[in-house]
């Protein structure tokens, strides 16, 4: 599976090709279109998200909701386009308020975009490396989430910190499907009422300065079974590819899994999950400090990933830079932005994770039509079974259904 996207932030559309779904997978604009939704929700969203309703448009590859094994093509509207046809006309000379952007930000891709590709309008880089971008992602992944859903993938995220304030931890077992429901009741998708009246507060006081928050989130996946990725090649290991994913998100700046960066501070003894074997349950473990990986394999156990976003560098009150043109020192320039974008991060990332899961489940499970992927994944599930002595354990926590 693969899939290429292109468009700018104001451009006319966002649009993407993906390759490799199997014929016969069921897919709605409707399923899509709500996490769409839920991307651009979140406190301390900016004045854009007043303007888009994000909405998906097949182009090609569904008929009557089914794939048909050629390439999907769909496409997401810019609504803003209507106020930046001119600016960003693919054709003709620039009209006379196309002012070109000449003072890089600091902290965006807008000074090492314009050396990289020698622009002196620096709006020729802050379209694409926009975060806008992440609209057709969260489509795309949606799309791959579907397909996982139907082999009992399900997928969660939820806000960890934002600026200072952190969430409590909600304890060793986590019930992801109960846990979900407040997080999605809540502005900043945190499940901690208290710790959130903090992080609304400090969103606020942001705002009034000017400034941004970045925080942490964290994706949990359930339901995903042995086996995924792979220990024999470096570019094959899941926990590799699934950190590149979630840094590949526009600001992200760091990635841990399981216990991550805390596991650096303990004894191999108290970190390590133990593996034990009964004959009502085979072969289980006890805890998931691991997160679900191991030698770049998924292990059977839930996914956790955590990931680091930085404040976005886009201030009211801008950093020192230099303005390009006039060679002299200038603040940097002010775009429409966001005050704090990590709850819509969170959900980027839930389909981030879908889209590498998806392709790496297509590895292990090939097939042109998706029975024949079934018929794959069911051969599977029964070696699992013997292989762990688990009996209808494995279905219940990976299966279909």
């Amino acid at each position: 599976m693969r899939y290429l996207s292109a468009g700018e932030s104001h451009g006319r559309c966002l649009v993407a090709i993906i390759e490799g779904l199997p014929a016969g997978l069921e897919i709605s604009a409707a399923a899509i279109n709500r996490h769409l939704a839920r991307r651009q929700q979140g406190y301390g969203r900016g004045g854009r998200m007043a303007i888009e309703k994000d909405r998906v448009e097949f182009l090609a590859g569904l008929r009557f909701n089914r794939t048909l094994g050629s390439p999907l093509a769909l496409q997401i509207i810019n609504r803003d386009w209507d106020n930046w046809c001119q600016i960003m006309a693919p054709e003709g000379e620039p009209p006379p308020q196309a002012v070109p952007v000449t003072r890089p930000r600091p902290g965006h891709a807008d000074l090492a975009a314009a050396i990289k590709y020698n622009h002196g309008d620096l709006r020729q880089v802050l379209e694409r490396s926009s975060a806008r971008e992440t609209a057709i992602r969260t489509a795309v992944g949606s799309v791959a989430r579907l397909m996982l859903e139907r082999f009992g993938f399900a997928f969660y995220s939820r806000v960890v910190s934002i600026g200072p304030y952190a969430a409590a931890a909600p304890g060793r077992e986590i019930n992801w499907p109960e846990l979900a429901e407040r997080v999605e009741k809540s502005p900043l998708r945190c499940d901690d009422a208290e710790a959130e009246a903090k992080m609304l507060e400090a969103v606020e006081q942001a705002r009034r300065r000017g400034d941004t928050l970045g925080g942490v989130f964290e994706v949990a996946v359930t339901g995903v079974p042995p086996g995924l990725g792979s220990h024999v090649h470096w570019e094959r290991r899941l926990d590799g590819r699934l950190a590149g994913a979630l840094m590949s998100i526009q600001g992200i700046k760091g990635v841990e899994i399981g216990s991550g960066f805390a596991s650096a501070s303990v004894y191999g003894s108290a970190l390590h999950d133990p593996i034990e074997i009964s004959p009502e349950k085979g072969i289980t473990r006890p805890s998931n400090r691991a997160g679900g990986l191991e030698g770049g394999i998924s292990n059977g156990q839930t996914l956790v990933l955590r990931a680091a976003m930085k404040p976005i560098p886009t201030l009211a009150r801008p950093l020192p830079s230099v303005d390009l043109c006039a060679r002299k020192p200038s603040p940097g320039a002010v775009e429409r932005s966001d005050v704090c974008a990590v709850p819509a991060a969170a959900v980027v990332a839930e389909a981030v994770v879908a889209w590498e899961l998806a392709v790496a489940f297509r590895e292990k499970f090939a097939g042109d039509f998706i029975e024949e992927v079934e018929a794959a994944y069911d051969y599977y599930l029964e070696h699992v079974r013997s292989f762990l002595g688990a009996g209808d354990r494995i279905r219940d926590s990976g299966d279909r259904g």
